[in-house]
């Protein structure tokens, strides 16, 4: 057959019309997983935002808890009779404060474990989501 015989267009035709479908489906896929990437950035930023706030909260809680507890120590020393009385309300107050700390910092630690696990999972699952659809 001749070089541009109508049996070679018809081919090529074919061939062009797949090429276009996959390109189509491709673009669908990506668009798909981009707004499924859209929405979970919008739960993350809810969530993050939500968590932040109870963090915030938490930590004007502890202010509040350790500034009151700094006017009773120092209310307490001003009735001291005796340099005794201060040394034994200091060292009370000391392990007080130290106690109190250690489990200040653990609720403070497990908000922001609980933070970074709420900010990540959304995006995780819509990720998973994507790769499954991909395949």
């Amino acid at each position: 057959m001749p070089l541009f015989g109508f049996p070679r267009i018809a081919l090529f035709g074919e061939l062009s019309e797949k090429g276009v479908a996959r390109a189509q489906q491709g673009c669908e896929k990506v668009k798909a997983a981009s707004e499924e990437m859209a929405v979970a950035l919008r739960e993350t930023y809810s969530s993050n935002a939500r968590s932040a706030t109870d963090y915030g909260l938490k930590v004007i809680e502890i202010s509040n808890a350790n500034t009151a507890s700094a006017i009773d120590f120092f209310a307490l020393l001003l009735g001291s009779k005796s340099v005794t009385d201060v040394f034994t309300l200091s060292a009370a107050q000391a392990r007080k404060a130290f106690d109190t700390t250690s489990t200040q910092n653990k609720d403070l630690w497990e908000l922001a474990q609980k933070l970074a696990t709420e900010m990540g999972e959304p995006i995780r699952k819509r990720v998973v989501k994507v790769l499954h659809q991909g395949n």
